[in-house]
């Protein structure tokens, strides 16, 4: 399977970036093909354009300033997310990343916005690796916003049809070592089964 590993976070020594990579490493020794995605190495720009809104809706003239993002997505079988949570949302570059790139044409078809068409079809696994500096309920209480992201607007793009998983560390903030270790082993295992 070709799988699209999109990885935000800015620090190297992060648990973030060890999470990222036990998932590329669990996913490659599985077979895999991986595309690893680091948004924050790449330079990818978050902010879109004045010139990018007006043309949003210009298919597919719209994909020209991510053409190489949006034939990697085209490209893909599977995605997987790897990135923290700030403020109970996405960091601001996967957000962007996210609202530059799922976008007419390439996400979905709204040529008759009545009746929006969900285009990544080709997506058949959706799995998201996160975690949260606050406790669960607290992140439930806020609205879980990443969590629905992924589980829900992210799978109604493949049509519904892509199976998804969501690996998630709350409290960060009171992390111990034996549970970021024990955290970080069942999302190798979770990879290493990925199909």
């Amino acid at each position: 399977m070709r799988v699209l590993v999109v990885y935000c976070h800015p620090v190297e020594t992060s648990f973030a970036a060890a999470l990222h990579q036990e998932v590329v490493r669990n996913l490659q020794a599985a077979g895999h093909e991986v595309d690893d995605c680091d948004l924050y190495a790449e330079g990818f720009n978050p902010v879109m354009s004045r010139e990018e809104r007006l043309g949003y809706h210009d298919v597919p003239h719209n994909q020209e300033p991510l053409r190489g993002y949006v034939d990697r997505l085209r490209a893909a079988d599977a995605i997987v997310l790897c990135f923290p949570t700030w403020c109970f949302g996405l960091p601001a570059m996967l957000k962007g990343f996210f609202d530059r790139l799922l976008m007419p044409g390439v996400a979905f078809d709204i040529s008759d916005p009545a009746n929006v068409k969900p285009m990544l079809t080709n997506i058949k696994r959706i799995s998201a690796v996160v975690t949260y500096g606050r406790p669960r309920w607290m992140a439930w209480y806020m609205g879980d916003p990443p969590r629905k992201m992924v589980t829900r607007y992210m799978r109604r793009l493949t049509a519904s049809q892509a199976r998804v998983d969501y690996h998630a560390y709350y409290h960060m903030n009171v992390a111990t070592e034996p549970r970021l270790t024990a955290f970080k082993a069942r999302v190798g295992q979770a990879m290493a089964k990925f199909a």
